[in-house]
């Protein structure tokens, strides 16, 4: 199968509403790509297992996020605001009209899983989380991205590089003001706040040096990460360093961080 025949195939599922069988072979290339026969060339290796440790419904919204773009005429962000604000509602409610059909949508979102999962103890600028038991319930929205594949990227991208903490997509839905959210399921972490000094350390064993410590950036040339305070990086009792919550990114030439990677939907079948 070639690339312009997958997406026809993802386009034509779409175009059909999710039927029964629209969404059984969702599922099936859920699974060829968790498996590797189908390999997306937006991400690394280590990266596409990021994406997979998502969960299925992670790795079919990044699919259908991506098929608003499948030849990449257009890169995520030369557009200007209005047109980007179009793009995502695209890819919003395309992913929200799968979602339906498969059971995982929340109307009303954050009072739905308040109500039903979990209490709310914490909000930051683009997450609200509620506490459900050993693990924390988040949902997050595109007020950072306005496009959902790049706020599903963050997540494929958090996994890779913190696996310790990885978050796994189990829905989606709208808030009370009809703002697009995705729901994650993240583990409850323990342990102290760490010192900017020994978080520069530790991002710098990974490889990344820092590149502005008013807002805690670290760059490589593929990868942007910003919010890497102590708020969000704990380490445990026996020195484990756990990254909680951060906003990383590709980081793509116009990011003006010096990075090297290009947006592509590109995939690559073995099937």
């Amino acid at each position: 199968m070639t690339n312009s025949d997958f997406w026809k195939s993802i386009n034509n599922i779409i175009s059909d509403r999710f039927n029964s069988e629209g969404l059984a072979k969702l599922e099936w290339y859920a699974n060829q790509f968790i498996n590797n026969t189908i390999v997306f060339k937006r991400f690394s290796p280590q990266e596409q297992y990021g994406c997979t440790e998502g969960g299925s419904s992670h790795v079919i919204a990044s699919i259908l996020a991506g098929a608003e773009n499948p030849a990449n005429q257009i890169s995520e962000r030369v557009l200007g605001f209005k047109a980007m604000l179009k793009r995502g509602e695209k890819q919003a409610q395309t992913i929200e009209n799968w979602a339906k059909k498969e059971g995982i949508w929340f109307n009303d979102i954050d009072a739905t899983i308040s109500r039903q999962l979990g209490e709310h103890i914490a909000e930051g600028g683009e997450a609200k989380v509620y506490d459900n038991g050993s693990s924390l319930l988040k949902t997050i929205g595109l007020d950072y991205f306005i496009l959902p594949i790049l706020a599903l990227d963050r997540i494929s991208l958090h996994n890779a590089y913190f696996p310790e903490t990885k978050m796994e997509v189990i829905g989606f839905g709208r808030d009370s003001n009809g703002y697009f959210k995705i729901l994650i399921r993240q583990a409850f972490i323990e342990g102290y706040r760490m010192s900017d000094s020994e978080i520069r350390t530790y991002m710098s064993k990974m490889g990344f040096h820092l590149q502005n410590p008013r807002n805690w950036t670290y760059v490589t040339p593929e990868i942007y990460l910003s919010d890497m305070h102590d708020e969000n990086v704990l380490k445990s009792k026996c020195g484990t360093v756990f990254v909680i919550d951060c906003d990383i990114r590709l980081n793509t030439p116009d990011l003006n961080k010096g990075g090297i990677r290009q947006f592509t939907t590109e995939v690559i079948c073995g099937i």
